[in-house]
């Protein structure tokens, strides 16, 4: 039996399965971790990431029961975009800015201009460019830009590399490889060669190194696991989300939710316009994707929810995490909203128009609220944001048939899946390894990465071909109060940008 290593490092958890080479899950261990806003950007230490990954994998050896002493292949996965930018000798020259920052409006937008693509203020190259626009005396030390997830592959191997799906949230793909048309005009803009300085691109199934000495100590500091074992192309949580829900062919769509919320609708031809809402990005095999992103999803959900903990304490009651999320969100079902609004911005919000995070709870002053109430709204809320994603590829012609989920959204039964329905307008599937997200995903790249010789869609139908899964479609009734409720959310939008200025 192989042993097949997926971790996937994402906004609140990092992440450890071990599958074998049939796709069962042997084990799997979790480290938890949250992102802190210093000095203007949102950043994760790196300190934290060598310690969170470690914790994690000694998490999944304890409950796989016997020391892991080989690995077979390992994938490394995280969350996309960002800015990781290295000297020669691989020294971090800033501290790591994360997806959720929104401070490269201005690079997005003349980047946008320059290429003529629509350049998210995510991406790695609008960080790039707005630490150039502001002078940044790092910049031109850079040697090196690359995400997190083709950060710690380099830490395992050595390599500079990444896979196909985590580069197009980098920079805009063509034929398997940077636009060097774009490469150019941002070498026009910046003196910048992106060529010289960003990962190799792989596809998936693709050799990308192996396990080093150093790599085995990084991950497992006990020094009991061996080098050797084969990596495939590091991605990014998006390629990872596609592959858990075996969603990579055209026509297929998956949706992600958890601290933030992502769509991908692998697309049969590229949409015909350009649009500063909808990321153009690629699955692990290098098809085209429309990505759908917002900031925040269930976040604004977690603070309340560790605000009932704390009302809860004071009565000398202690309840699990996991039994409070459970009754929270049942208490939602068949709940209309006609007396509260409540917006989630933690973070800025681009897809909204948004520059600055700012949670905001409006409640009418006639009729009474209730804790069913109070929760529909936040519900409704994590996944508003997403509805404006989706009325522009509607918009296109691309209407969704049926959305594969994964993420904390859907850990409750029925009550998130009904919830995010209404969002993309289509049934939400669940299947049976869903809990288990992006790492799952991750590992299952890793073992085709031992064994490609077929397609990967023929690689993950076999692996899927028995699996079970959980379809639902929200009522009638459900959507005509999410109708009714999008209407309000988008009215009164506007008094957010007015209190950030009032601040």
């Amino acid at each position: 039996m192989k042993k097949i290593l997926g971790i996937e490092l994402g906004s609140t958890r990092i992440k450890s399965v071990l599958i074998n080479e049939k796709g069962d899950i042997l084990a799997s261990g979790s480290y938890p971790w949250e992102n802190r806003f210093e000095d203007g950007y949102w950043t994760y230490a790196l300190e934290e990431v060598k310690r969170g990954i470690q914790e994690s994998y000694q998490s999944l050896s304890k409950a796989y029961g016997s020391t892991i002493e080989t690995l077979d292949s390992i994938g490394i996965s995280a969350m996309m975009h960002g800015y990781l930018a290295f000297d020669e000798n691989w020294e971090l020259l800033t501290p790591f800015r994360t997806w959720r920052n929104t401070t490269t409006e201005e690079a997005s937008k003349i980047l946008s201009k320059e290429l003529e693509c629509t350049i998210p203020q995510r991406w790695s190259i609008a960080h790039l460019y707005q630490a150039y626009l502001n002078h940044e005396p790092h910049v031109k030390h850079i040697a090196h830009l690359t995400t997190l997830a083709g950060y710690v592959h380099h830490m395992l191997t050595g390599k500079n590399i990444l896979g196909i799906g985590d580069a197009s949230g980098m920079f805009p793909i063509q034929n398997h490889t940077y636009n060097q048309t774009m490469v150019q005009r941002f070498q026009s803009l910046t003196h910048i060669n992106v060529n010289e300085i960003f990962p190799q691109i792989m596809l998936a199934g693709d050799y990308a190194g192996c396990l080093t000495k150093g790599g085995s100590l990084y991950l497992d500091p006990t020094g009991a696991l061996q080098e050797g074992a084969i990596l495939a192309p590091p991605e990014g949580d998006a390629g990872t989300g596609m592959v858990a829900t075996n969603s990579i062919l055209p026509t297929t769509s998956n949706v992600s939710a958890g601290t933030s919320a992502f769509l991908m609708a692998v697309l049969e031809k590229p949409l015909p316009h350009s649009y500063p809402e909808i990321d153009r990005v690629m699955t692990p095999t290098g098809c085209d994707v429309a990505m759908v992103h917002t900031n925040t999803c269930t976040s604004e959900i977690n603070a309340w929810v560790g605000l009932f903990h704390e009302v809860l304490s004071l009565f000398g009651t202690r309840v699990d995490s996991n039994t409070l999320y459970t009754k929270l969100f049942e208490v939602a079902k068949e709940q209309t909203t006609e007396n509260l609004l409540a917006y989630n911005f933690l973070a800025g919000e681009p897809i909204a128009h948004l520059q600055q995070g700012t949670p905001l709870l409006i409640r009418r002053p006639k009729g009474n609220i209730s804790l069913a109430e109070f929760m529909r709204a936040q519900l409704y809320s994590s996944v508003a944001a997403l509805r404006f994603g989706i009325e522009i590829l509607e918009k296109e012609g691309v209407f969704l048939t049926s959305v594969c989920g994964h993420g904390g959204l859907f850990k409750t039964d029925y009550i998130g899946q009904e919830i995010m329905s209404l969002a993309l307008n289509t049934p939400i599937t669940i299947l049976k390894h869903a809990g288990e997200g992006g790492a799952y995903g991750m590992a299952l790249l890793a073992a085709y990465a031992l064994d490609s010789e077929e397609p990967l869609s023929s690689f993950l139908e076999k692996i899927f071909s028995n699996s079970q899964s959980i379809v639902v479609e929200a009522s009638i009734e459900a959507k005509q109060d999410f109708e009714r409720y999008m209407k309000e959310y988008k009215k009164h939008l506007g008094v957010i940008p007015f209190i950030c200025e009032e601040e």
